[in-house]
């Protein structure tokens, strides 16, 4: 892109920029007519040096971007039959979000989603978009930036400027507390729609969840391979309605993503052998899409279980290779099973025993307790990323039960599945009482989403079936 020179504005004239789409925007203010450069030097929304001389603003983008050499045109579309970032190859970086709802006026919710669904459709071109300020007819609505000096303005914050489409996708889900609030209050009028499959999820063995950290009315998945892609995304969702919709909690993960085969997690082994959108299910309307078993306005929906999984790194490098792999189960080095096989795609073979009768893959090994076979033929697609929250201190919850500083990460667990109750559940339940990898984690967040089908044409919306 060529850089270009705007105009020194003088006397009231109002300041103007390209935008990467080729229009032109005009800093215009929320309080109506537009700002002059003095007053918005006045206003100190200009800082640090060098913005006094003309053609500043525009030159500098331009240029930046001429330089730029982690540009990403590939592209995920938004709309279809199913929301992306489900079955979508793995991107490099996610932004999970969950919102809270202040509002229980479902006109409020029915606009949200309406803005969020037109803002995401323009969000994955990589264009600069042009934020859906969504101001609740409710009085009862606070003013969530009372103490700004202005209203929100609908204009893009630029961070991702430039920086491509990098195959963002944004998936949206609903919380089961949307439909049914405290002491059982339906909210919206919807609590008859629940569906079955939308539990709450039972307290597993080894639980540590932090309630700040879990569930939520919305949630929001964005992945895109370039970090700030993903960040803007949220960002730009969150400005939407903040008086209405409010963060309740982030989380931030990385992937290597499935370019290079399947991602290596922070343990160093391979992550999503089986049960992952690396290797899918062949039929997936029996394991992810919903169907005629539950409500109409979710079929072709899934249901996603999200766990954040902290790994005691410091503990798990202290272990020798070889035993890392009697507790997953796969060598570190290729995937490959220990029950024989050269390679990752090797078929397990659980009854496999040594020459001294013992199995070759262990009671206790990860991989034996999440395999299909031992569990009912459950599948779920998982799609992975892992995290790093910087340290804190930490007790391990085994021998020697030390306390340390140790690091804050680990695994963020997305699994979508037709139904968490023949899926999840059963699967999970197993690992927390039996497998080898406990001594190793601890989940410290939790929550459940429906994941409305996607939204197939331009007067659509992610959750119109539930809402109109």
């Amino acid at each position: 892109m060529d850089s270009h020179q705007t105009p020194e504005p003088t006397g009231s004239e109002s300041t103007r920029h390209r935008a990467p789409d080729g229009r032109s925007q005009e800093d215009s203010s929320p309080l109506g007519g537009t700002f002059s450069r003095r007053s918005i030097l006045r206003g100190g929304l200009l800082m640090g040096a060098g913005v006094a001389g003309g053609g500043v603003i525009g030159g500098f983008v331009g240029h930046a971007i001429e330089g730029a050499s982690n540009v990403s045109n590939a592209s995920e579309p938004f709309r279809g039959v199913h929301q992306a970032g489900i079955v979508t190859d793995t991107q490099q970086h996610a932004v999970l979000a969950a919102f809270d709802l202040t509002s229980d006026d479902r006109a409020d919710l029915t606009a949200l989603m309406k803005a969020w669904t037109q803002l995401g459709d323009e969000l994955v071109t990589g264009r600069s978009v042009t934020v859906p300020i969504y101001t609740s007819a409710n009085s009862a609505s606070t003013n969530a930036y009372a103490d700004a000096t202005a209203a929100s303005t609908t204009d893009d914050s630029f961070e991702a400027y430039g920086l491509g489409p990098a195959r963002l996708t944004l998936t949206i889900g609903f919380g089961r507390s949307l439909f049914i609030g405290a002491g059982g209050k339906d909210r919206f009028g919807i609590t008859g729609e629940l569906p079955e499959a939308l539990v709450a999820l039972p307290h597993f063995s080894g639980d540590e969840l932090d309630p700040a950290g879990s569930d939520g009315d919305l949630f929001l998945q964005a992945c895109a391979d370039n970090p700030q892609v993903a960040f803007h995304a949220v960002r730009s969702i969150a400005r939407i309605a903040p008086d209405i919709a409010t963060l309740r909690w982030t989380q931030l993960g990385f992937s290597p993503g499935n370019e290079a085969g399947t991602p290596r997690n922070l343990m160093g082994f391979k992550d999503g052998t089986i049960n992952s959108n690396v290797h899918p299910p062949a039929d997936l309307n029996a394991t992810v899409w919903a169907g005629p078993e539950g409500p109409e306005w979710m079929h072709g929906g899934s249901y996603l279980v999200y766990r954040r999984i902290r790994i005691t790194l410091e503990h798990w490098d202290r272990i020798a290779p070889n035993l890392q792999e009697q507790v997953i189960g796969r060598r570190k080095f290729d995937g490959a099973p220990l029950s024989g096989g050269t390679a990752e795609s090797s078929p397990l073979n659980l009854q496999a025993r040594d020459a001294q009768g013992n199995l070759f893959i262990p009671a206790t090994a990860h991989v034996r307790l999440a395999a299909p076979e031992t569990n009912n033929g459950a599948v779920i697609v998982r799609r992975a990323f892992s995290y790093n929250n910087g340290t804190t201190p930490f007790v391990e919850r085994w021998p020697p039960w030390r306390q340390a500083l140790e690091y804050d990460a680990g695994l963020l667990f997305l699994a979508y599945q037709k139904d968490p109750r023949q899926a999840f559940i059963p699967i999970f339940s197993k690992l927390a009482e039996s497998d080898a990898l406990n001594q190793f984690t601890t989940h410290t967040a939790s929550a459940v989403f429906a994941v409305p089908p996607g939204s197939t044409g331009s007067g659509d919306w992610i959750g119109r079936p539930l809402l109109s």
